[in-house]
């Protein structure tokens, strides 16, 4: 069972990066549960999502004790930095995580300045997608490959295959920036 803990603030994408991974994971045949939880003021205030995949059953979706925790804010480091597993990964955005004061030896702490990177590849809507495929070359479930025929997959349903370009760029931007 693989656990992911996606935070942040409304607006980051934090929602979609779970639901990409989600995807990904069931276009490989694994079963998987993506459960969301934002504020009411969706564009700013806190929001975050849990993904769980297994090739079993996942028997309860909800937030436990994650492999991997997306950060693509400070608070969100602040708020969830203590629940990652021992031996478990951070990843930071560190445009906007500076980390000052947070400190544990017993994880992985990964930082990746994805929102300058989504803007220096001409994608300034694309860190999301850096991170989602940060993440999945950190956790080395899936291929490259099948990132991104799952999250190119999740697009087209959504009939939003016209970004299909640009999600491939950032997509190949995160996963070489890790």
């Amino acid at each position: 069972m693989r656990e992911i803990l996606f935070a942040g603030l409304g607006g980051q994408g934090v929602l979609t990066c779970g639901l990409i991974v989600a995807e990904v994971a069931l276009f490989n045949g694994r079963t998987a549960t993506w459960s969301p939880s934002y504020g009411s003021a969706m564009r700013g205030g806190s929001a975050n999502c849990t993904v769980k995949y297994s090739e079993d059953m996942v028997f309860n979706p909800s937030l436990d004790e994650p492999d991997l925790l997306l950060a693509m804010s400070e608070s969100a480091l602040t708020m969830y930095g203590a629940l990652v597993r021992k031996n478990g990964i951070i990843l930071a955005n560190s445009d906007l995580v500076g980390g000052e004061g947070f400190a544990r030896a017993d994880v992985s702490m990964h930082r990746v300045p994805c929102s300058s990177l989504a803007q220096k590849i001409g994608q300034p809507k694309g860190a999301n997608i850096i991170m989602t495929a940060a993440i999945l070359k950190l956790l080395n479930d899936f291929s490259f490959e099948d990132g991104m025929r799952g999250m190119n997959n999740m697009f087209r349903k959504k009939g939003k295959e016209k970004f299909e370009k640009g999600n491939t760029a950032a997509f190949e931007a995160g996963y070489n920036a890790v």
